[in-house]
């Protein structure tokens, strides 16, 4: 199971504080999902080996508008293993939702962000995971709260009605706010979301990694088609 995080200068914490403490908490990696504007100074490889987690360089793509948002997924989509766009303004949800290159629409119900049958099922035809993020429930009280445990409810339904495919993340900004799969498992119970479905939605990270670094590879041509004698 993989975490996706916001490291320094986008968060409090370093790549490599954030490593130690997923190890820790028993994660095998951790996608690092710093905004495009804010991109973290780090050495993956040497971060994994000495922390025993696979540190995946993604990003979370953020644009006032559709058309900024095409031109960075465009340029990002050729050397990283994960592409997030950050979602909630509804122009750019419905952009992220049909574009098969967006690996993650992120928490689209943030600000005034919403989220429907349709884009659920957009989401669906174009491989367009949705990710359910627990951070407002984890971080926030009283009346936002409340309003937060709302969307992520109404999100997990549609999700799961149409077979949309989804993440899970607890959107961490440093390495206090991680939490355990166990954790974020009993915490999803509570809310209404089954823990099958938690680990679920943690272990799709490490599989969109897996397959796009595939993708990413010399190797590869098209889906299905690879040189010489190996198959997708």
């Amino acid at each position: 199971m993989y975490e996706a995080v916001h490291a320094v200068p986008d968060g409090e914490s370093t790549v490599a504080r954030l490593a130690l403490t997923a190890s820790e908490h028993g994660y095998d990696g951790i996608v690092v999902r710093n905004h495009g504007d804010a991109p973290a100074s780090y050495a993956p490889e040497e971060i994994s080996e000495e922390y025993g987690v696979d540190v995946v360089p993604g990003v979370e793509v953020r644009a006032s508008d559709p058309s900024r948002a095409s031109g960075f997924v465009g340029n990002h989509r050729q050397d990283r293993p994960l592409v997030a766009v950050h979602g909630g303004d509804p122009a750019i949800n419905r952009f992220a939702v049909e574009q098969a290159a967006v690996d993650v629409l992120a928490h689209p119900m943030e600000g005034e962000g919403d989220f429907n049958h349709v884009l659920a099922r957009e989401a669906a035809d174009n491989g367009v995971r949705v990710e359910l993020s627990l951070a407002r429930v984890l971080r926030r009280d009283g009346g936002p709260r409340v309003q937060s445990l709302r969307d992520l409810r109404k999100l997990h339904e549609l999700v799961t009605h149409y077979d949309t495919p989804f993440v899970v993340s607890g959107d961490p900004f440093s390495h206090l706010h991680l939490r355990s799969p166990r954790e974020l498992r009993a915490l999803g119970e509570v809310v209404g979301i089954s823990g099958e479905d938690i680990e679920r939605g943690l272990t799709e990270w490490g599989r969109l990694v897996e397959r796009n670094r595939d993708r990413l590879s010399d190797e590869f041509v098209e889906p299905g088609v690879w040189r010489g004698s190996r198959t997708e």
